[in-house]
């Protein structure tokens, strides 16, 4: 059995699990409770593990460990889905193993061994080593509190439990971890790193792992006599946790005061919308309008009542302080209704909040928390009216850089776990939780969503240069092939030469060629020895041994030979894959040609790689779908989508020279699709192609109300 660590059977099971065999309830309850407490320390690792990486490609001083640690990245990001089921697999077989009622003495358990074996690798024998400590400081910490958990099992199993058997075990977790690790294509420095992260995110936490599972099985009465471990330490999570919030900044910063006639410009546009927040009932007397501080307390009451994304039910804003109203009006027998300016802001926040949930530019997902800041956005507005003249005001910043994060966001089913929606979810909860009437908390927030988006962002465009990169080592590489292919083809066509030279100078020389051009370039030394050695040798092929150039060959050949070996080992050819070449050379040099092996004429161009024809040829260079494409810029968002539904979300990073070949990346900086500029422009025709605007959204939506308003105004 092949496994990522060295791994030991302690002895073979004696009987086939039963599949009816259960797990008393109470381990059951063990099991569930440490499985949640591992999937929230593996996301941690995860999160974490980017950020590491990320910092460990930065600090690189080379360019092969930049990208040894940035492939690390891709492939952590692209597997940890199946990492986390994997690890979670192997912790419920675990479980499961310790019921079967046939078990022995022991179970075929795997275990972590730290002796390496003879002839294993010095990476493995430095995994093992690491290994090794990281377990003796999780017993030395932990080992009371995993023992009286083993005691507790096996008092509940009915037979022994060895300790290596505890499926919570640090041995086992470690072995959880190297098997869910396999996939990983990842080197042993990157294997170390990922070792240190699972101590510090979930073994760290090992005592409150113990102490939990301990604390159930005391509960259900078994061996309550056993002395209870205190809490090593003040640590774990729970302290990570208190420390970022601790490090949170301070937001105490005072709000623009002068925006009341910017207001009072929009209020003369908001006259034919007047009216829609009104008490349904009768007034039976004047309308006596409500103060502000009570319209505050009215939507901070409704604030509690925010529905959850999730929610099938739309939450209207209007027709929900409307049925307050009526309440408050039929309780104190009075038609009470909103003061004139603050129905004005309400009115204005809900035609915004309109265009916005129908704006392209954000996922649906997105929309869903971003319409949950409706309630808050309209009371920082009744407080304070500088939120529609001034550009620099925190909430309306924070709207603008949630929205111009969320832009790029391809959500699928697993999108609950996407750390920016989780983080934007985060800020939304704590507005509707603690935002009451001081709108410092919105400050306080923009600045720690800020750094969360700083952060982000420095980490996508390293990526994105890196893929910027390797498509310009891919453009140069194609650049070379065909340049190659050029030269072979001018000197081989039309010639009449033996099958194997032909075969040699386009399957094995060509790569000399290419190496010399992408190496040192075309005016190097190198690259003319090689055309010149490639020259050398169809002179040489083509001679007749009557003629005084063909008697002179001899005193030639043992410079060609040597040229023609010094390429091939340049380019790192197998000597032995050439041998046979050299063989049949020497026998059309010392023969004649006819005589020894097949002539061919070259008819045939060599092609490396053949484009598709770009559809950009069938049209017109006017052509307005064509002219979108040519206005395209580097950095602009667009959105594919077939059936109406998006595919994809994706930036322009780069315009590749000279098949302007346009490359786009994903929000994390990864390439996701190339298109040509005929590609483009078919989409474009087809509606499968949109640039989304990254302009700020709050501006954009406040200059469409305001057009709106000004088209209702001028229809009067």
């Amino acid at each position: 059995m092949h496994n990522d660590g060295k791994v030991v059977p302690i002895n073979k099971a004696r009987a086939t699990p039963s599949p009816l065999a259960r797990l008393p309830v109470v381990l059951l309850q063990v099991r569930d409770k440490a499985a949640q407490q591992l999937q929230q320390g593996l996301q941690e690792l995860f999160d974490n593990a980017d950020d590491t990486l990320f910092e460990m490609a930065d600090k690189a001083r080379s360019t092969v460990d930049h990208h040894i640690f940035f492939e690390a990245m891709r492939d952590l990001r692209l597997k940890r889905k199946n990492f986390e089921r994997v690890f979670m697999e192997r912790l419920f077989a675990a479980f499961a193993g310790l019921g079967d009622t046939g078990r022995g003495e022991l179970q075929l358990v795997p275990v972590v061994s730290y002796d390496a074996a003879p002839g294993s690798s010095h990476d493995a024998l430095e995994k093992a080593v690491a290994l090794e400590a990281m377990l003796g400081r999780v017993r030395h910490r932990d080992g009371l509190a995993l023992s009286q958990l083993t005691a507790r099992l096996s008092a509940v199993l009915g037979n022994a439990l060895d300790e290596r058997e505890n499926p919570l075990g640090p041995a086992l977790l470690c072995e959880f971890f190297l098997q869910a690790g396999r996939s990983l294509g990842v080197e042993i420095r990157v294997k170390l790193i990922m070792l240190k992260l699972f101590e510090k995110y979930v073994l760290s936490d090992a005592d409150q792992l113990y102490g939990e599972a301990n604390q159930l099985l005391v509960a259900t009465g078994v061996l309550p006599e056993l002395k209870t471990v205190p809490s090593r330490r003040v640590g774990g999570r729970a302290a990570r946790e208190r420390s970022r919030e601790d490090a949170l900044p301070s937001a105490d910063q005072p709000l623009d005061e002068n925006g009341q006639q910017a207001f009072a410009a929009l209020q003369a546009l908001l006259k034919p919308v007047r009216g829609s927040v009104a008490p349904t009932l009768e007034a039976s007397a004047e309308p006596q309008p409500i103060a502000t501080r009570d319209l505050l307390r009215l939507l901070s009451h409704l604030q509690q009542y925010v529905p959850t994304p999730d929610a099938e039910d739309d939450f209207d804003l209007c027709n929900q302080l409307e049925q307050l109203l009526t309440r408050v009006s039929v309780k104190s027998g009075k038609s009470r209704v909103v003061e004139e300016a603050d129905e004005d802001v309400i009115n204005l926040i809900a035609l915004l909040f309109e265009f916005i949930l129908n704006d392209p530019t954000v996922p649906d997902a997105f929309k869903a928390l971003i319409a949950r800041l409706q309630i808050p956005m309209l009371k920082v507005a009744v407080l304070d009216k500088s939120l529609f003249s001034h550009a620099g005001h925190p909430a309306r910043r924070l709207l603008n850089e949630i929205a111009a994060m969320a832009m790029g966001c391809n959500l699928c089913d697993d999108y609950p776990r996407d750390p920016l929606y989780l983080r934007i979810e985060q800020v939304v909860q704590r507005l509707l939780n603690e935002f009451v009437e001081d709108p410092a908390i919105f400050a306080q927030l923009l600045a720690e969503f800020s750094a969360f988006a700083a952060d982000e962002c420095r980490r996508s465009e390293l990526l994105e240069q890196h893929t910027r990169d390797a498509e310009e080592g891919r453009v140069r590489t194609e650049e070379a092939r065909q340049r190659v292919a050029e030269v072979l083809n001018r000197r081989l066509l039309g010639k009449v030469l033996p099958l194997a030279v032909v075969q040699f100078l386009q399957q094995a020389w060509s790569q000399v060629l290419l190496l010399a051009s992408l190496k040192h370039g075309e005016e190097s030394v190198q690259w003319q020895s090689a055309l010149r050695t490639m020259d050398e040798l169809i002179w040489s092929v083509g001679l007749q041994e009557d003629t005084e150039a063909g008697r002179r060959l001899l005193e030639h050949l043992p410079g060609l030979l040597k040229a023609l070996r010094d390429g091939l080992t340049s380019a790192a050819f197998d000597p032995f894959s050439t041998r046979e070449f050299f063989v049949r050379l020497q026998a059309i040099h010392v023969q004649p040609a006819d005589g020894v092996d097949e002539l061919i004429e070259v008819r045939e161009p060599l092609v490396f790689s053949e484009r598709p024809p770009d559809p950009a040829l069938d049209l017109a260079p006017n052509d307005p779908d064509l002219l979108k494409v040519h206005q395209l810029r580097v950095g602009a968002w667009v959105m594919f989508q077939q059936d109406g539904v998006v595919t994809q979300r994706c930036k322009l990073a780069a315009i590749m020279a000279p098949a302007n070949a346009y490359v786009f990346v994903s929000r994390t900086g990864l390439k996701v699709l190339e298109k040509s500029v005929g590609q483009l422009a078919l989409a474009f025709k087809q509606g499968a192609l949109q640039v989304l605007d990254d302009s700020p959204l709050f501006e954009r939506a406040l200059a469409a109300v305001v057009s709106k308003l000004r088209q209702l105004n001028h229809g009067k």
